[in-house]
């Protein structure tokens, strides 16, 4: 299995380095993939086309969408073969609608842009170094895909699973259980850690990703 690491808005391949590392050490290919987000003339489909580019004609791609990156991994799927979709603390899209009638669609106050707040809502599991390390490599992200109308036309044949991080200040539990159902009509696994668990809980993040890659292998899955 080929595991393929899809940021959302702020977020590199740095953020996904420890749970990288640990997929590593369980002798699974990664790619970390860097998004054009700074690019004001990129949205979701020119992302698309960079992670689509990143994967070649590797046949055994799961998918692992973080935040907005869940509005670049359906697209993914259009473009290339994918074994698996795995949105984690995701921002469900809708065809057709924008990312930035998401928020008011879902009735969502928003993410905190003033940088201490988003340190404490983002990073609050992570020693303080840590977090302060993690907000300081805050990317840019341009406006652009929160503009556009979405271009999915329908979610893909893909099986799809939803991992909601429990201790998410951001899209606590509740919430995200409530838009999941509402948009895929599925429920969503959970496990410990918060917006972030993929760098303050690595290894329970894998062993997550690991028990769906396996369950898809063998036919099983949403």
């Amino acid at each position: 299995m080929t595991y393929v690491l899809i940021p959302g808005a702020g977020g590199s391949s740095w953020h996904w380095h420890r749970l990288a590392a640990e997929l590593r050490s369980r002798g699974a290919e990664v790619l970390t993939p860097d998004l054009p987000a700074a690019d004001r003339a990129a949205g979701f489909p020119e992302y698309a086309e960079v992670v689509a580019a990143a994967v070649g004609d590797r046949a055994d791609a799961v998918l692992v969408a973080h935040s907005l990156g869940a509005f670049t991994a359906p697209l993914v799927c259009e473009r290339i073969p994918v074994r698996l979709l795995v949105l984690v603390a995701p921002m469900v899209p809708r065809p057709g609608e924008s990312a930035g009638e998401w928020w008011a669609a879902t009735g969502h106050p928003g993410a905190p842009l003033d940088p201490d707040v988003r340190q404490a809502t983002n990073f609050h599991d992570l020693p303080d170094d840590e977090a302060a390390e993690a907000n300081a490599r805050w990317g840019p992200q341009s406006g652009a895909p929160f503009r556009a109308a979405y271009p999915l036309r329908a979610w893909p044949a893909v099986p799809t699973r939803v991992l909601l991080y429990r201790d998410d200040r951001l899209f606590p539990s509740d919430f995200q259980r409530r838009v999941t159902k509402d948009r895929l009509g599925v429920g969503c696994d959970e496990t410990p850690g918060g917006h972030f668990a993929h760098l303050s809980h690595p290894v329970a993040v894998a062993d997550r990703l690991v028990a769906y890659a396996s369950a898809a292998a063998t036919g099983g899955g949403t």
